[in-house]
């Protein structure tokens, strides 16, 4: 499968499935940087309803829609589409791809724009994805360390674009580069995904240990160790440790772990009150992806026969029921060993 034809940086037909904070977003930066852009809408309600108030209320208000930027529920935008941007929460892709996959336009690059995992076979949103007929060349996934309100507020911000084909990185790297929005390219896309995924079970640990008073010393080797774990799961999954030193790693790990603007964050300490996960959940806006990736956790270790201490004792206080206590106290007691 050769890549899209278009110059780098001519105007494109962009089609992006999800009407989210971060769907919203990336909608209207691609729209401003002057390609023709369609906003997937759930219902023909909710599309008459965007196009009629040229802006998202619910999910990104006061964030105005270019004239290039129509919300629609029509199939034809995706046949006829250079681009087409998956932005909805993990647990709806499937159901997505069942609806929408059949229009795709055959040689259209497809940019998951999904941080998380499927927890049933422990799948990444590219391998998902695939599994809908997309060849894997056409497939590249975007991470980065990214709120979308700071990045519709116009304030600077990176991001990586990965893909098997780098001809179509580049490419989708040039539609969405702009101004104050900077973003890289690698051929990473398992590290780039996992990165993406597990450190948002990485936030709600963290958010647990501050909700608990373990202190900035903690916070600090929690996140250091994470990272470590992740790389060491990425390595067995076939991916370039370098990665989650970079942006979809590193980057985002910090921003998700030390911000109250973090879904997984808030979720631990939410969870450190006492809540209980179900409620906890509730008083939440919006997806906690972290809570849906780490049931993935037992299988990711099973699959790549890695250890996972952090992943796993955050699995055990979630779904097990063991109290973050006894998990920290487990995780300081295990056997002394060489850092690297």
């Amino acid at each position: 499968m050769c890549s899209m034809s278009y110059p780098l940086g001519a105007m494109s037909s962009i089609a992006v499935i999800g009407t989210t904070s971060w769907g919203t977003t990336l909608a209207v930066l691609l729209a401003r940087n002057g390609h023709d852009v369609a906003l997937i809408a759930r219902t023909t309600a909710e599309a008459d309803s965007l196009d009629a108030a040229r802006e998202n209320p619910r999910h990104r208000p006061g964030l105005r829609f270019p004239t290039n930027l129509r919300a629609t529920i029509d199939p034809e935008t995706l046949a006829t589409a250079d681009l087409i941007v998956l932005a909805v929460p993990s647990a709806s892709l499937r159901a997505n791809l069942t609806r929408l996959a059949p229009a795709f336009a055959p040689e259209a690059s497809v940019l998951s724009a999904v941080k998380g995992m499927e927890p049933e076979g422990c799948l990444r949103m590219s391998e998902v994805i695939e599994a809908f007929g997309v060849e894997a060349q056409r497939i590249l996934v975007l991470s980065g360390p990214n709120f979308a309100g700071e990045i519709a507020a116009g304030l600077p911000a990176a991001t990586v674009i990965a893909g098997a084909d780098p001809g179509r990185a580049r490419q989708a790297q040039a539609l969405l580069n702009g101004p104050t929005f900077r973003v890289y390219t690698s051929e990473d896309v398992a590290g780039v995904e996992l990165g993406a995924a597990l450190k948002n079970v990485v936030a709600v640990a963290c958010g647990l240990s501050d909700g608990l008073g373990y202190g900035e010393n903690a916070k600090a080797g929690l996140i250091t160790r994470s990272l470590a774990e992740i790389t060491r799961l990425g390595i067995a999954a076939g991916a370039n440790p370098m990665t989650f030193l970079g942006l979809a790693g590193l980057g985002d790990l910090v921003l998700t772990c030390g911000s109250d603007v973090s879904r997984n964050r808030r979720l631990g300490l939410t969870l450190a009150k006492g809540m209980a996960l179900d409620d906890a959940l509730a008083s939440i806006d919006g997806v906690v992806e972290g809570a849906v990736t780490a049931r993935a956790i037992p299988g990711l270790v099973r699959r790549f026969g890695v250890e996972l201490p952090v992943c796993q004792s955050l699995y055990a206080v979630l779904y097990e029921g063991k109290p973050p206590g006894e998990a920290v106290r487990e995780l300081m007691s295990r056997a002394a060993k060489p850092e690297f």
